[in-house]
């Protein structure tokens, strides 16, 4: 089968993958779309350190090919979209409702698939760039079959991740004002995210203006080039800053932007040895600095969830898709997508 993977040099599209018949409690999905995320790109260029070679994609949706034993919740021909929390279900953490934290689902790859003797490890326990892919039961959410796959592909990582970071992790409340930093695939997803909690008012800060209609259909209510037009805005600062670009300098000026009480979550992704800094004595008027592993999600709840806001009109999925790609096309698709010329590109299969 047809398949993306890396293994040190550059990735490449290849058509002798094979991935193992599902064992208990897992399953196996046939991809109908994959979302290219830039952690996916990151991986590529060392930013995520990551053993190889593997099959690279996390942010997928398809249709159930077959379940292995135990697995009940799904059957073949249902329409899933995939989650990457390979969580145990039996922890603490998992217990308190906080799968993101569980240990079994950070930093243990397995290695499914195969070409010729040699293996290759799962990205992210997903791996959505292959016609097909095996995951845990626990990843696998059924979603109604109205849903176009291809819009359903980015609930698993983009919706999850920037939505619910403002839901799970922030927790906004209605009037609380909103600065997002970046906006990409996640950043608007935090904008449309401030808009569902009622936020106002939602200001996008992205240096490229052809974004700013895409922000402000997505809730943005200002967009400014610079965080240096935010105190125009809010010039006590803001409640609440997310950084959804990676750079310790826009880190920084997140924090520097908090009026009391605020808070700066930071999502972006910079390289893994990377440090920030900020000035002590500005945090002792009650601001938090926020780490968020993907949204705070609880993806079985998660997803469902924003497969009925999105049936009720509430939440934006078809307009996060720039554009699609057959596999084909996936160095087009990555280069579109390092040069910020699309929110999403999603592969089809």
């Amino acid at each position: 089968m047809r398949g993306v993977i890396f293994d040190g040099t550059a990735p490449r599209v290849v058509e002798d993958l094979e991935v193992r018949d599902p064992g208990p409690g897992e399953v196996l999905v046939r991809i109908a779309a994959a979302g290219l995320c830039h952690s996916d790109l990151s991986v590529v260029d060392g930013t995520i350190p990551f053993p190889l070679p593997a099959v690279l994609g996390h942010e997928g949706a398809g249709v159930v090919e077959e379940v292995g034993p135990g697995v009940t919740h799904v059957a073949p021909g249902d329409h899933v979209a995939l989650s990457t929390l390979a969580n145990c279900g039996t922890c603490a953490d998992c217990a308190r409702g906080r799968p993101t934290m569980c240990r079994a689902a950070i930093g243990r790859p397995t290695r499914p698939f195969r070409r010729g003797d040699e293996r290759l490890y799962n990205f992210a326990s997903n791996s959505a760039f292959a016609e097909r892919t095996l995951v845990t039961a626990v990843q696998v959410v059924r979603i109604p079959e109205e849903i176009p796959l291809v819009s359903a592909a980015l609930i698993g990582c983009a919706v999850l991740t920037g939505v619910g970071a403002v839901l799970n992790r922030a927790k906004v409340d209605r009037g609380e004002s909103v600065v997002v930093i970046g906006s990409g695939g996640v950043g608007l997803n935090v904008l449309q995210g401030a808009r569902i909690a009622g936020a106002f008012p939602v200001v996008a800060v992205d240096s490229n203006p052809a974004k700013e209609p895409l922000a402000r259909r997505f809730g943005a209510t200002h967009f400014v080039p610079s965080t240096d037009a935010v105190r125009e805005i809010l010039p006590t600062g803001a409640d609440h800053a997310f950084e959804c670009v990676g750079s310790t300098r826009l880190i920084r000026q997140a924090v520097d932007l908090l009026d009391r009480h605020g808070q700066a979550v930071l999502l972006g992704v910079p390289p893994a040895d990377a440090e920030a800094a900020f000035r002590v004595s500005s945090m002792y008027l009650d601001k938090s600095i926020l780490g968020c592993r993907y949204g705070s999600s609880r993806p079985q709840a998660d997803i469902a969830l924003y497969a009925d806001l999105y049936r009720q009109g509430l939440l934006l999925l078809d307009e996060l898709v720039s554009r699609t790609y057959p596999l084909e096309d996936f160095a087009k698709a990555a280069d579109d997508a390092h040069h910020g010329r699309v929110a999403r590109a999603v592969l089809t299969f």
